[in-house]
């Protein structure tokens, strides 16, 4: 709907009578796809089949860190809020920057950032389908690696080995900020800095003297010749300390100056869908969130605990069958930190369900574990479910990367 009100030619179904004229010539169109875009699917086959410049995304934004300072960062969990974080510190100091983000960001209610001065070009290094392998970073970032799409890279082994293949794109003049015990060895080029960031231990930028009280946090960012004391963090969840040193280190490495950090940092508003109150009254808290691996559901519930409540109500849809089928006893675990969990069916995504799995798999884990927890295959049942069940004091969250929002937005009607 923005892009339509942009001016964009829009259309939704897969019909190649649908392009618009203005792309029927291949000597002035490119077109770009991304991977969630099937091989079968004919409106792509018919540019490969016309002789049409065809691109992936990945491969487009390559091509932009091959012509501006790319600041690129990388891993599983932390990647969208970090980028996101570096971009606004950017933006809103005389730095400036461009940015290609992966999620719609409050304060500028997009997921693009232009700028007709700056050459610095903030981009969120998707790991899925090795996209990041396109790209040239200036500097980059990795906030975690624990094993995720397996069903591309097979192995622990290999996901993390093309986070090590990632550090060896760094330019000579650039630069790696690495969270402090990550399981990956870089392998960087003759000339590129390393330095590590921590909350927990002290590393080359870390936080210190955290302070969290009524839902506010505080600490003091410290670096090498650097100490900015009380810094506010506009999302007050405590994984976005992490991501605010990191952010904050790459800003700084790049011109940012103390008192345009500390302002950027406590004006951040946060990406839509990570963490995101959709409802905070003393009867109901209602939070959306895109956590679809254990480890980062782990981090939101964890993050959900320092809310009062009487008990918290998680809405779960898992997120590809891959992915479910290779942690299912993971999620049952960390889906157990909830009183009550509601699932849905697996958002496909990309894949056919060639693995055999479902929701009622997870189901029969929580159940075994003596966890209060429930089926069901619409929205419109879990909607009925929630409205009829849900008491005064519970913190219902609604979790996962498809489009499981609705269920809060058609809830916020009711």
């Amino acid at each position: 709907e923005e892009l339509k009100k942009e001016g964009a030619d829009i259309h939704y179904e897969d019909n190649v009578a649908l392009i618009g004229e203005a792309f029927k010539s291949p000597d002035d169109t490119l077109v770009v796809y991304t991977p969630a875009v099937p091989e079968s699917h004919t409106e792509l086959t018919y540019f490969r089949a016309h002789d049409f410049e065809v691109m992936k995304r990945a491969r487009v934004l390559g091509e932009i860190t091959k012509s501006s300072r790319g600041l690129c960062v990388a891993g599983t969990h932390g990647k969208t809020t970090t980028s996101s974080m570096l971009a606004h510190l950017l933006k809103q100091s005389p730095v400036d920057c461009n940015a290609f983000l992966g999620g719609i960001l409050k304060n500028y209610e997009s997921n693009l950032m232009l700028s007709d001065t700056s050459d610095f070009t903030v981009i969120e290094a998707d790991e899925f389908d090795r996209s990041f392998h396109w790209l040239t970073p200036y500097m980059a970032v990795i906030t975690s690696a624990d094993p995720d799409h397996l069903d591309i890279y097979g192995t622990a082994e290999a996901y993390r080995e093309s986070f090590e293949k990632f550090t060896s794109l760094i330019r000579p003049d650039g630069c790696l900020l690495i969270k402090k015990g990550i399981n990956v060895t870089p392998r960087l080029q003759e000339g590129v800095k390393e330095y590590t960031y921590s909350v927990t231990e002290i590393a080359d930028f870390y936080a210190e003297n955290i302070r969290i009280c009524d839902g506010n946090i505080t600490f003091d960012f410290v670096g090498p010749e650097i100490r900015i004391p009380d810094v506010e963090l506009g999302v007050p969840v405590k994984v976005n300390i992490e991501n605010g040193v990191a952010a904050m280190a790459i800003a700084w490495l790049n011109g940012v100056k103390p008192e345009d950090l500390k302002k950027g940092i406590a004006t951040f508003a946060g990406p839509r869908r990570r963490f995101d109150f959709h409802l905070k009254t003393d009867q109901v808290v209602l939070i959306d969130d895109y956590a679809h691996h254990p480890t980062e559901i782990r981090a939101t519930l964890s993050a959900a605990e320092n809310y009062p409540h009487q008990r918290l109500v998680l809405v779960f849809q898992p997120h590809t069958y891959s992915r479910t089928k290779a942690f299912l006893d993971d999620f049952a675990d960390v889906l157990s930190m909830a009183d009550v969990v509601v699932l849905a069916d697996i958002f496909a995504a990309r894949e056919q369900n060639t693995y055999g799995v479902s929701s009622k798999d997870i189901l029969s884990r929580l159940k075994a574990k003596g966890t209060e927890a429930y089926y069901f295959p619409s929205f419109e049942e879990i909607e009925k479910f929630l409205l009829k069940n849900c008491v005064n004091g519970d913190l219902l969250i609604t979790m996962g990367a498809g489009n499981i929002v609705e269920i809060g937005e058609a809830l916020l009607g009711k």
